[in-house]
């Protein structure tokens, strides 16, 4: 199983949008998670320090400036999903990775208080 680190510059642009109401509070995870195609048309028009900001975790050992080296996306490259920091939890906490799922867990709260 891989390993990873926390993105502490992914959490931080996830919070600073929660604090611009740039979230979805209510999606099907599954159906809007970005896909490969979304990804890569990302990628054409920005960098991949913004591609990063998009992810929770960094993968241990994966080169920089792959889509290998990101993990545990939380939003559509628009908007933070409250169902994807909830998914996040989820695999962070099955997978033993605690850092992530406590950094996913504090923005979940925090866009829960914001949303009121």
């Amino acid at each position: 199983m891989a390993s990873y680190t926390l993105n502490e510059r992914g959490v931080a642009h996830a919070r600073k949008l929660i604090d611009a109401r740039q979230y979805v509070l209510d999606s099907d995870w599954g159906e809007v998670t970005p896909t490969a195609a979304d990804e890569n048309a990302f990628l054409e028009g920005h960098s991949w320090d913004e591609y990063a900001d998009w992810h929770l975790g960094l993968t241990d050992g994966a080169a920089d400036e792959t889509k290998a080296r990101y993990a545990f996306v939380c939003g559509d490259f628009r908007r933070v999903h409250r169902t994807a920091l909830i998914a996040c939890v989820f695999r962070a906490s099955e997978w033993r990775h605690k850092a992530i799922e406590l950094a996913a867990h504090d923005l979940l709260q925090h866009l829960d208080a914001t949303s009121g």
